[in-house]
């Protein structure tokens, strides 16, 4: 047995003795061939996992220079691990837990920039991949990739691929925007254009915070101390548009599960309206209602009627991915995995800057062909409701948003005034746009689903949803609901 105390290089030949899955490859020769900006817990539970896979086969071309983009903790976390850190993969079936080595070595690119720069400009790299969550897509990120771009430029390298991996629609096409914005140099938008591709991306896999839990679990299987421990799913996807700086990635990246296609917004629409609109409706919900996490939240009836009829009815009618029927039903499967305890306040984090992506598209589509709202009206009325900053029952809780202090101002001071207070919503920019900002309709089904949370509670709501599924709730009609009526 190894005498290491916490995961490290020298702790793995003990962990191969117990029948845990570890790198076999010599990671101390490698040299990074991916610089990865956002380094969490998704990228090293998901994207990672293929390229330790590629590693594993001997392609040594896939190790990762992981970037933080915020903090240094996560950074030096995993640098005291050698990099390593275990992955517990399970479901109600059946469980694994893994060993990751892809993480080469990490840095934080606000402590050390030149280390970023000299990795982008170094001649083994071949990808940039991003996980900055959707409010990460500003100018500064754009300031910061073409600031490496422009030395690998300058030192006469060629292209890479920079793939995006955040749930944003058309997320390559922004980036690549970003970017020849912020290169203000004909010459070197001319060479990006060139030989830089950015690749549109769909990525799936549910993967909850680190917890103390999920540390202990992993210190007691390794037998040593994980910081950087981490849980989720069996499922995963990771779909490609096949434009790549080397076309030769796409037949590899395919031995490896990644699926490359021409075209990924069918796929990426499926995903970010079913799963992520789910998901935000669910975490919204579980927030007013003191459910801590998604699966609590789809073991409730009223909730899961909700859900299936949301993706069903609003959904998927404007969808054109293969087999959404039963996409669904696996969702629905996946959110009710007993192993996961996603948390609701880690999904509900930034809900206004999701809403655009998850749930607008589907409102504007159902509104331009006359069909029924009231599922996105009930789940957006929440939405507003929950901006208060407490549920229910009274507790409190913190509205992690980056308008948070406009939203829960807007909140506490229409509270009382339930036509004004969803004008004031309606009217705020860039979540709805102008189709929605000037439906009476859709604000009269908001404003009717919102008097009706603010009278009677969430679950009125939730029980009135389910036993009259497709009936519009107005404003008038709302005024006239008693609670004898809700059921």
């Amino acid at each position: 047995m190894s005498s290491a105390k916490h995961l490290c290089n020298a702790a793995l030949p003990a962990l191969a003795g117990q029948g845990i899955r570890v790198p076999t490859y010599e990671r101390h020769s490698l040299v990074p061939g991916v610089v990865h900006l956002g380094l969490g817990a998704f990228q090293r539970a998901h994207q990672a996992l293929v390229f330790d896979d590629l590693l594993e086969a001997g392609d040594t071309r896939w190790g990762v220079l992981g970037v933080s983009s915020r903090s240094f903790e996560l950074a030096d976390a995993l640098a005291e691990q050698d990099g390593l850190y275990s992955v517990h993969i399970q479901n109600a079936e059946r469980q694994e837990r893994r060993v990751v080595g892809a993480v080469l070595k990490t840095c934080a690119v606000r402590r050390e920039p030149d280390q970023w720069l000299e990795a982008v400009a170094h001649p083994a790299t071949r990808w940039i991949t991003l996980t900055v969550t959707e409010k990460g897509y500003d100018a500064a990120l754009g300031r910061l990739l073409v600031a490496g771009l422009r030395q690998r430029h300058g030192a006469g390298l060629g292209g890479l691929t920079i793939a995006s991996c955040d749930n944003i629609r058309g997320n390559g096409e922004k980036l690549q925007a970003l970017c020849l914005q912020a290169a203000n140099d004909p010459e070197l938008q001319d060479w990006i254009t060139q030989h830089c591709r950015f690749p549109n991306s769909m990525v799936d896999r549910i993967v909850p915070a680190s917890t103390p839990d999920d540390r202990e679990s992993a210190q007691a299987a390794l037998g040593v101390g994980d910081g950087c421990a981490l849980r989720t799913e069996t499922f995963w996807q990771w779909v490609l548009e096949d434009q790549l700086a080397d076309p030769a990635d796409a037949q590899v990246l395919a031995s490896a599960g990644v699926t490359l296609v021409a075209d990924v917004r069918p796929f990426e629409d499926a995903k970010l309206r079913m799963l992520n609109g789910s998901h935000s409706a669910m975490a919204t919900l579980g927030q007013l209602l003191d459910l801590p996490i998604i699966g609590a939240c789809i073991a409730q009836p009223d909730i899961r009627t909700l859900v299936h009829r949301l993706m069903t009815q609003e959904v998927m009618p404007h969808l054109t991915m293969p087999g959404l029927a039963d996409y669904r039903d696996a969702l629905i499967a996946r959110f009710g995995n007993p192993t996961l305890r996603h948390s609701v306040h880690q999904i509900a984090t930034d809900g206004a800057t999701k809403i655009a992506d998850r749930w607008v598209p589907s409102i504007e589509a159902q509104l331009a062909q006359g069909r029924g709202i009231d599922q996105h009206a009930l789940i957006v009325a929440a939405w507003i409701w929950s901006c208060r900053g407490q549920s229910d029952q009274g507790q409190p809780y913190a509205v992690n948003d980056p308008r948070s202090e406009q939203l829960v101002g807007l909140a506490l001071q229409h509270q009382n005034d339930v036509p004004a207070w969803v004008d004031a919503f309606m009217d705020l920019d860039g979540i709805w746009g102008p189709a929605l900002q000037q439906s009476t309709a859709w604000r009269a089904a908001v404003q009717g689903w919102l008097q009706l949370i603010a009278t009677q509670g969430t679950a009125a709501a939730l029980a009135r949803a389910a036993t009259e599924p497709g009936e519009p709730l107005t404003a008038s009609r709302s005024r006239d609901l008693s609670p004898a009526a809700v059921r």
